[in-house]
């Protein structure tokens, strides 16, 4: 029974997600939920995920929300196939859990309060909140010199092997660059723009690209 991964494609999260899965090479059923007909917060949909969020997933009878969560699992679950996402060594899996939270507690909230007020508010015909987009990018400048300095030092943020702790920061960041116009925020940071050069180019990540694009229910390595 295929994966079966419920959100809205073009949403952050859910990339993270069906990103793990291709790199791994994991078959899923994409189950659309229309957040903005607010289908997230029906009765049926919290049944299953009781925040009313996305992504929502069920690999059979086991079901799991929160995307971070469910890019943990699949990494754990499927360790002998694609690339090692967690780390070889205790010290290596402490350094990938390091980033992913350095990712969720420091650089997201910066992210998304930045796609929020110049992408996703603009699109739908509504201004956005300039100045809290501004002191965001401030913040996440700020963010990117600490990545800097690490990129400095290792390929990727937990060391010299792409991990969890890079792909979790791949949807948020395309959107900071391809739909915020913000690409210049790395242009004095040669390291930390090679790395997005770098992750951004994943064989998996365009595969992913080109599901959400094609409009398909069905993923199939």
């Amino acid at each position: 029974m295929a994966v079966k991964v419920y959100g809205k494609p073009q949403a952050v999260c859910p990339q993270r997600v069906m990103h793990c899965l291709v790199e791994k090479g994991v078959p899923f059923e994409f189950v659309l939920v229309d957040i903005d007909a607010m289908e997230h917060k029906r009765p049926e949909y919290m049944e299953k995920h009781p925040f009313g969020q996305v992504p929502f997933i069920a690999d059979g009878d086991f079901e799991l929300f929160e995307s971070r969560a469910i890019v943990r699992y699949f990494a754990a679950k499927y360790a002998d196939r694609g690339p090692n996402l967690l780390g070889r060594t205790a010290e290596e899996r402490a350094k990938v859990e390091q980033w992913l939270d350095v990712e969720a507690i420091s650089y997201s909230p910066c992210a998304f309060t930045i796609v929020f007020n110049l992408f996703l508010l603009p699109i739908r015909g509504l201004p956005g909140n300039k100045g809290e987009a501004v002191a965001a990018m401030e913040k996440l400048d700020k963010v990117l010199e600490v990545y800097e300095k690490q990129l400095s030092r290792t390929k990727y943020l937990a060391g010299d092997e792409f991990t969890l702790a890079d792909l979790t920061h791949i949807p948020v960041t395309r959107y900071i660059v391809e739909h915020c116009g913000l690409a210049y925020l790395l242009d004095d940071k040669p390291h930390a723009k090679a790395w997005w050069e770098d992750v951004s180019r994943r064989p998996a990540w365009k595969k992913v690209m080109s599901f959400v694009a094609s409009g398909a229910s069905f993923y199939a390595p």
